[in-house]
């Protein structure tokens, strides 16, 4: 989906130029990406794209722990960028093509999979995650490639550019405080 990428820069603009970051919003905005991060670092550590399905860590609670961990990140910035408007151009972006990318990549996983991932994609959901027992656990994951974390692959999958472009982002909204655009009329 190129056009994530394509049109994911002009939403940023709009969503620099739409928010009313304050402080307080910002720290808290922080937590949440911050939470983000931990999850997207996660999956990556176990992510051995287009070579195996994964199916442990955080992929056995949810068959795309890094765009819930993008989801967190969105929310991160919704909450430090302090507008309605501004936070939901973001949720609309992010619920709109995320959902396709999500769907396009499973008929990838399929293609490539077959069975295997549609015994995995009966037992974990699409996004949300579930909060099965340790042993519910352990019992379903029986028969599957015990995958362990791995920080070359979380290097390998250059998940740090994640953080970075965090880093980025928040700065740019720390900006914002200090650039007023428009008189603010779009804020309360």
């Amino acid at each position: 989906m190129k056009w994530r990428v394509r049109l994911g820069y002009p939403v940023a603009v709009a969503y620099w130029l739409l928010a009313s970051p304050t402080f307080r919003s910002i720290v808290y905005g922080a937590i949440v990406a911050v939470l983000g991060l931990i999850v997207r670092g996660a999956a990556a550590g176990y992510l051995r794209k287009y070579q195996e399905l994964a199916t442990t860590g955080p992929y056995a609670r949810t068959r795309n722990p890094l765009y819930l961990g993008s989801g967190l990140l969105a929310a991160g910035f919704i909450v430090a960028g302090h507008s309605w408007v501004a936070g939901a151009l973001v949720a609309a972006y992010f619920g709109v093509f995320y959902y396709f990318v999500m769907r396009n990549e499973e008929d990838d996983l399929r293609a490539r999979f077959g069975g295997l991932f549609d015994e995995y994609a009966a037992r974990v959901p699409l996004f949300f995650p579930h909060m099965r027992s340790a042993s519910d656990q352990r019992s379903a994951d029986a028969g599957q490639i015990a995958t362990k974390f791995s920080w070359g692959q979380y290097g390998r999958n250059r998940e740090y550019q994640a953080s970075i472009g965090t880093v980025l982002g928040f700065i740019a909204v720390w900006i914002r405080i200090w650039v007023p655009v428009w008189g603010n009329f779009w804020h309360p």
